[in-house]
C-alpha cells in the first residue's frame, strides 16, 4: 500500500504558508486547452490525409488512432507517477514530449514518422488529471470547486477551440503549420508551468508498479484498437473478435495481479467504491455523447445545400458554429462551483447530463439553419460543461491525496473510452446510411438523427448510473478532506485495518495524540466509525476511521482542549470532551457510541 508524506499541501488555507500565485489556475487550465488542441488539430484535413502522406485512406486512418491510443495509455499512467515524484514535474514532462512529437509531425509528409510524431503527441493526455491534482493540493477550499471546473472541461474548451483555427490555417496556409503552432504553444504552457506553478509536496510512498503499467497499456490496446479499426477490418473479422477477447484475458489477468501487489498502479479496491465506480461509468457516457456533436455538426455545416439538407458552409465558417461548444463549456465552470457548493457534486452532473439530452432531443427538429447549430453547440456546450465539471469532485471526494492523479487519471481514461466508443458507433452509422453518388459516399439526415438519438441513449444511460452515486452534502467535494493532514490520517487507517500501528507513528511523529477504541452500548468494536477532531475554536483539526477492531488514533497540532466526535451508520453521533497536555505520549480515550437509532 502507498501513503502521503506529512508534508502540507503549498498554499492551502488552513496551513498558514503562502498560498500559490493568482495565475495557477489559468496556467494550468491554458496546459489542459494545449493538449486538447491535439485530438482534434486534424479534424479539418482528415480527409485529405491520404493524399498529403501519399498513402492509402486505411493506413492515414493511423495518424489519429496513434494519438488515440498513446493518450488513453499515458493518463493513469502519468498520473501515478505524478503521485510518487511531483506533479508539476511530469507535467512538464508529458508537455515536452508533446512538443518533440509536435515538431517530428512539423517536418514530416510521409505516414510512419508522422505517426511517430502523433503518439508522442497523445502522450500529453496526462496533463488533465495531472492539473487537476496540482489544485487540489494548493488550493485553497472556496477556489478548489471552480478550479476543477475548468481544468476537467478544459479537454472540451481546447477542442471546439481548435476546430475554426485549425480550419484557418489549413484553409490558408501549409498543413504543416498545424503542428508548429502546436509545438510553440506547448513550449508556452511549459514556461508558464515552471514560472507559475510551485510543485506539490504532496507524494505517494512506494514505487511505480511498471509490470501493472505494461499489463494495463496492452489490454486498452488490445481494446481500443478494434473499436477504431473496427469498420476496416469488418466487426465480426477473427482480427476484431481476436483482439477483443485479448483484452478481455489481459485486463482480467492485470485486475488479478493488481490486487496483489503491494504498490499497484490503480488501487482497484477504491476503484470498486460506489462513488468511484458509478462516476467512471457514467464519464464512459458522457464521453460518448460530447463527441457525437464534433462529428455531426461540422459535416451538417459543410454538406453543400445541393442534397436537400446540407447547410452549405465553408470550413472555417463550420468550425466558428461550433466553437460556442468549448466556449460555454469553459463559462460554465464558476456557474458549477455555486450550483455544486449548494446542492452538491452528484445534483449537478445529473443535471447537466438533463440538459444534454435536451440539447439532442431539440437538436433532432433544428438541423435546417446554421443558426441552429449555434443553438444546439451552446445548450450542449453548457450540459457537458457541468457534467465535466462534476467528475473530478465526485472522485476527489472518494480517494486519498495520494491518489488523486492516477483517480483522474483513470476517470480521464473512462472519458476517452467514450469518446472512442462514440466515434467507432457513429461513424459505423453515417457509413451504413450514407448515400453513395459516383463513388462518393454522402451522409444522409437519416443517419444525422440516428447519431443524435445514440447520444440520447447514452445520456439517459448515464442518468440512471448516476442515481446510484452515495449521496454527498453541499460542498462535500471541497470539505471532506480539510488538508493533507486528515488524507494521511484516513488512509493510515484504511492501511491498519488490523490495529493502530502506523497510525501511532504518525501521532508520536506529531507530538501525541488520541488514540483508543470505538465501542457500541454493548462494548463492541465499531469498524470504520469517522472520528473527527474538533479544536476550541469549532475547527476540524483532523479525522480518521476506526479499523476492523474498532481502535483510532489521531494525531493533535497543539496542547490543549478539543472535543473528539463518532459517527457511524446506525448509532447516534457522539461527541467527548478531551485534553491533550502536550508530550509525546498519545492519551488514551475510548469512544461508546450511543445505542442504535430508529428511523422514522
Amino acid at each position: 500500500m502507498t501513503r502521503t508524506t506529512n508534508e502540507q499541501p503549498t498554499g492551502r488555507a488552513d496551513t498558514g504558508t503562502p498560498g500559490p500565485s493568482g495565475a495557477l489556475v489559468p496556467v494550468l487550465a491554458f496546459a489542459g486547452i494545449v493538449v486538447a488542441v491535439m485530438q482534434t488539430l486534424l479534424v479539418p484535413v482528415i480527409k485529405d490525409l491520404p493524399q498529403l502522406l501519399s498513402t492509402a485512406p486505411s493506413n492515414a486512418t493511423w495518424v489519429l488512432t496513434s494519438t488515440l491510443l498513446s493518450g488513453a495509455v499515458a493518463t493513469p499512467i502519468m498520473g501515478r507517477l505524478g503521485d510518487l515524484y511531483g506533479k508539476r514535474r511530469m507535467l512538464t514532462a508529458s508537455l515536452s514530449v508533446m512538443v518533440v512529437g509536435a515538431l517530428i509531425s512539423a517536418f514530416t509528409s510521409t505516414l510512419l514518422p508522422m505517426i511517430v510524431g502523433r503518439t508522442l503527441q497523445g502522450f500529453a493526455m496526462g496533463a488533465i488529471p495531472l492539473g487537476i491534482g496540482l489544485m487540489r493540493d494548493m488550493l485553497p477550499r472556496e477556489k478548489l470547486g471552480s478550479a476543477m471546473a475548468l481544468m476537467s472541461s478544459s479537454i472540451g474548451v481546447g477542442g471546439g477551440l481548435a476546430l475554426p483555427a485549425a480550419a484557418l490555417v489549413a484553409q490558408h496556409s501549409d498543413w504543416h503549420a498545424l503542428f508548429y503552432g502546436a509545438a510553440g504553444l506547448g513550449i508556452l504552457s511549459i514556461a508558464l508551468t515552471l514560472l507559475v506553478v510551485p510543485e506539490s509536496k504532496v507524494r505517494a510512498e512506494g514505487t511505480f508498479d511498471g509490470l501493472g503499467a505494461l499489463g494495463l497499456s496492452a489490454g486498452l490496446v488490445l481494446f481500443l484498437l478494434p473499436i477504431t479499426k473496427g469498420s476496416d477490418w469488418g466487426w465480426t473479422s477473427a482480427t476484431t473478435l481476436g483482439m477483443f477477447a485479448g483484452s478481455a484475458i489481459v485486463l482480467l489477468l492485470w485486475g488479478v495481479y493488481e490486487l496483489r501487489a503491494k504498490a499497484p498502479l490503480v488501487d482497484l479496491r477504491t476503484t470498486a467504491r460506489p462513488a468511484v465506480l458509478f462516476t467512471n461509468l457514467a464519464s464512459i457516457m458522457v464521453g460518448v455523447s460530447f463527441y457525437v456533436v464534433s462529428l455531426v455538426l461540422p459535416q451538417l455545416l459543410q454538406l453543400p445545400k445541393e442534397t436537400g439538407y446540407g447547410l452549405g458552409q465553408s470550413m472555417v465558417v463550420a468550425g466558428l458554429l461550433v466553437a460556442p461548444l468549448g466556449l460555454t463549456m469553459m463559462f460554465t465552470a464558476p456557474v458549477y462551483a455555486r450550483l455544486s457548493a449548494k446542492y452538491g457534486p452528484k445534483t449537478t452532473l445529473i443535471l447537466g447530463m438533463l440538459i444534454i439530452a435536451i440539447g439532442y432531443g431539440a437538436g433532432l427538429g433544428l438541423m435546417s439553419a446554421p443558426w441552429q447549430s449555434l443553438v444546439i453547440a451552446v445548450v450542449l456546450g453548457a450540459g457537458i460543461g457541468l457534467a465535466y465539471s462534476s467528475l473530478p469532485a465526485l472522485i476527489i471526494g472518494a480517494v486519498p491525496a495520494s491518489e488523486t492523479g492516477a483517480a483522474n487519471g483513470l476517470n480521464t481514461l473512462m472519458r476517452s473510452i467514450g469518446t472512442s466508443v462514440s466515434s467507432a458507433v457513429i461513424g459505423m452509422v453515417l457509413a451504413n446510411t450514407a448515400n453513395n453518388v459516383g463513388g462518393v459516399a454522402i451522409p444522409t439526415m437519416h443517419g444525422f438523427r440516428v447519431s443524435f438519438l445514440i447520444a440520447t441513449a447514452a445520456v439517459a444511460v448515464g442518468l440512471l448510473l448516476a442515481l446510484f452515486l452515495p449521496k454527498q452534502r453541499p460542498a462535500a467535494h471541497t470539505q471532506l478532506r480539510a488538508s493533507s493532514e486528515e488524507d494521511a490520517n484516513l488512509e493510515l487507517a484504511e492501511e491498519a485495518r488490523g490495529g493502530s500501528r502506523l497510525l501511532d507513528e504518525r501521532s508520536r511523529e506529531l507530538g501525541g495524540g488520541f488514540r483508543g477504541r470505538v465501542l457500541d452500548a454493548g462494548g463492541i468494536p465499531v469498524a470504520r466509525a469517522r472520528v473527527t477532531l474538533i479544536d476550541r475554536r469549532g475547527r476540524q483539526a483532523g479525522a480518521t476511521l476506526s479499523a476492523d477492531d474498532g481502535s483510532y488514533a489521531l494525531a493533535v497540532p497543539a496542547q490543549g482542549a478539543y472535543v473528539l466526535a463518532a459517527r457511524a451508520d446506525g448509532h447516534a453521533p457522539l461527541a467527548s470532551s478531551a485534553t491533550h497536555t502536550g508530550d509525546d505520549s498519545p492519551v488514551d480515550l475510548d469512544l461508546s457510541l450511543p445505542g442504535e437509532t430508529v428511523t422514522a
